[in-house]
Formats: structure tokens, C-alpha cells, sequence
């Protein structure tokens, strides 16, 4: 395994994360312990949480993901400091969490005090923020005028980070957490918690995970081109659409179990025409190319420029190491070119 430096920090990452939003929902304890056994066995040292997981969130659910990784981790003691254990803290918009209220600097050392309690860890390796407190273009909001963003009041969201900034170096100064990074981000959150850090000398973003795959590529260049310049990790999440693009959605098919015969809070808003064609489109070039459809998407996802490491999630081992596999392959510049032209014609199908 080639490991990878995550932005400015010393944390020495696999190029593979492993999500866990299913453990506890459609994965069991015993279920996710597998996988675990497999990642770690690849070589991958980079495991990804959050407090709210499993998805779809519920209040009957919320933080099993967090405590099935601590029911591990308290089996496998010996194993935390080959981790680079990440979670992070949700958003508002959750009656049932911290009553759906915004990010503060009090509310990130609550969740902080939390997490480590489910985790049954001592520390948490990287700390991020699930999504701002204004409303960002993701999950569907990226088309002109769905979000008005002069609507916004500027200085109450910087004076929002910063006191988010605050509560975060309060929890880096106790040892509880080493990084932070961002999550379901803009150009622009970055560059003002880059800024605010710089100017009040507290912890710097080293990170910020956005949803990115073959149906879903906005953030190229802009976003990512300033990660790369500002030294912030690119942690791709969806690379496969939401399960889309391993081909088992088409023709409206629902395969017992899987994520889309649950209900999602954000609706199937992947589930266009336009996506379906560009899926069939990537289904027969993967097939022409030796590689099943979510390995050319990994494959491709993890060749882009930019890219740190690429969070990946499974509901069996039979799918993880499929997904692993890809990582191990590579794409000829003419398969990346047949890739090219795919996205070209469907640049933004959803």
C-alpha cells in the first residue's frame, strides 16, 4: 500500500478510506468486524465515521455507527495507533441532535466529548464538520438560484467559524483531537477557515470530503485546484453515485437490501434520465475494458488529479474487496479518454 501525507498534517493516510454509514443500519457488528479484518488486511489505515451514521439518520439509530467501531476498537486495543480514525459532527437540521441547532465552538466539544465516549477511544485522529451552518450547493442544490447566496450575512458566518475555530482548538489543546477538516464544503468556507486560522493562530483545515464521482465531477478544478495549493486533502465521497454506478439501479431494478429500497432524507435525487444513460454508457465501456463498473468508477475517481484518498462503503466483504481491487488497477490514457468523452456528454446528469 502506498500511504499519502493528509494535507499539512503528519498523518500518513492509504489512498483507500473506509466509510462505515451502514454499520447499523444494513451492516451488524459482526458485519462491519469483517470488513475491518479485510481494509486492514489490504493495508487500509484510514476509517471514516460520523456522530449521525448510520444513514438513513434516525433518532432510534443515531451514533451506533460510532459505537460499533468503539465495541471493535475495545477488542482490538493494540490496533488505535495504526488507525487514522476520522468522525465528524452533524449540522443543524436534526431536531434529535443537540435540538437541530448550528455548529458552535460549545457544540463541537459536546459532540467531541461523545464521540470519544462511543468511539472508546482517547483521541480522534481527524474531527470534521459534516456540513456548514448556511445552506451549500450540495446533495441537488448546485443549480443557479437554488441557493441564494446574497441572502447570506457574511460576517455572522465568519464570526460562526470562528467560534467554531475556538471550540475546536479547545479540543486540540486537550488532546482529544489531533486535525479538523470540512465536509459538503464551497471554495469559499474553505478559503475563510484557512484565513480565520491564519489571522487567530488556531488549527488549521487539513481536509474536506465532498461528494465527487463519474456523475458528479463539479468540483473539479476549482475546488480541488485550491486544495492542492492550500495543502487541504481531497477526500472524494459517493464515488459510486450512491451505488449507481455499480450498474445494479438500472431499468428501475431494486435489489433486496440495498440503499435505495430505503427511505433517504435527500429522496433518490441521483435518479434522473440523464444518470441512467450515463450509467448504461459506463456500464458497457467497464465491460469493454475488463473491469466491473464500480471498479473503472474507483479506478477513475482515484487516478483525478488532486485526490487524496477515496472514501469507499460496502454491505458485504464480497463488495469490498471488489472495490478494493480497483485500486490496484490502472486506467490506459485511451480508457481514460472513453472516460472523458462520457463525461462530456453527461457532465452533470443529476
Amino acid at each position: 500500500m502506498r500511504y499519502v501525507t493528509l494535507g499539512r498534517s503528519d498523518l500518513r493516510v492509504s489512498p483507500i478510506c473506509l466509510g462505515t454509514m451502514t454499520w447499523g443500519q444494513q451492516n451488524t457488528q459482526q458485519d462491519a468486524d469483517q470488513q475491518l479484518a479485510m481494509a486492514l488486511d489490504h493495508g487500509v489505515n484510514f476509517i471514516d465515521s460520523a456522530e449521525m451514521y448510520p444513514v438513513p439518520p434516525n433518532q432510534d439509530t443515531y451514533g451506533d455507527t460510532e459505537r460499533i467501531i468503539g465495541n471493535w476498537l475495545s477488542r482490538h486495543a493494540d490496533k488505535r495507533d495504526q488507525l487514522v480514525l476520522a468522525t465528524k459532527i452533524a449540522g443543524n437540521g436534526l431536531g434529535y441532535i443537540r435540538g437541530g441547532g448550528d455548529i458552535t465552538g460549545a457544540a463541537v466539544q459536546a459532540a467531541v466529548d461523545a464521540s470519544l465516549q462511543r468511539l472508546q477511544t482517547d483521541y480522534i485522529d481527524v474531527f470534521q464538520l459534516h456540513w456548514p451552518n448556511r445552506t451549500s450547493p450540495h446533495f441537488g442544490k448546485q443549480w443557479p438560484n437554488q441557493v441564494r447566496f446574497t441572502d447570506v450575512d457574511t460576517e455572522a458566518q465568519r464570526d460562526g467559524m470562528l467560534d467554531i475555530l475556538r471550540g475546536l482548538d479547545a479540543c486540540v489543546k486537550a488532546g482529544k483531537i489531533r486535525y479538523c477538516g470540512l465536509s459538503d464544503d464551497t471554495p469559499w468556507g474553505i478559503s475563510q477557515f484557512l484565513s480565520l486560522s491564519e489571522a487567530h493562530d488556531l488549527p488549521r483545515i487539513v481536509s474536506i470530503q465532498n461528494e465527487f464521482s463519474l456523475l458528479h465531477s463539479k468540483d473539479w478544478p476549482y475546488l480541488i485546484e485550491q486544495c492542492a495549493h492550500e495543502g487541504v486533502a481531497y477526500l472524494p465521497w459517493s464515488p459510486l453515485g450512491g451505488g449507481m454506478l455499480s450498474g445494479k439501479y438500472l431499468n428501475g431494478a431494486r435489489p433486496d437490501g440495498s440503499r435505495w429500497t430505503l427511505t433517504q432524507r435527500q429522496g433518490l435525487f441521483r435518479n434522473t434520465p440523464q444518470s441512467e444513460q450515463a450509467v448504461a454508457h459506463y456500464v458497457a465501456l467497464a465491460q469493454e475494458l475488463g473491469f466491473t463498473p464500480s471498479q473503472l468508477a474507483l479506478a477513475w475517481c482515484h487516478q483525478v488529479d488532486g485526490v487524496t484518498s477515496t472514501i469507499i462503503g460496502a454491505t458485504s466483504t464480497q463488495q469490498l474487496a471488489e472495490d478494493l481491487a480497483a485500486f490496484d488497477l490502472s486506467l490506459s490514457d485511451e480508457a481514460q479518454a472513453a472516460v472523458a468523452a462520457v463525461i462530456k456528454r453527461f457532465t452533470a446528469p443529476f
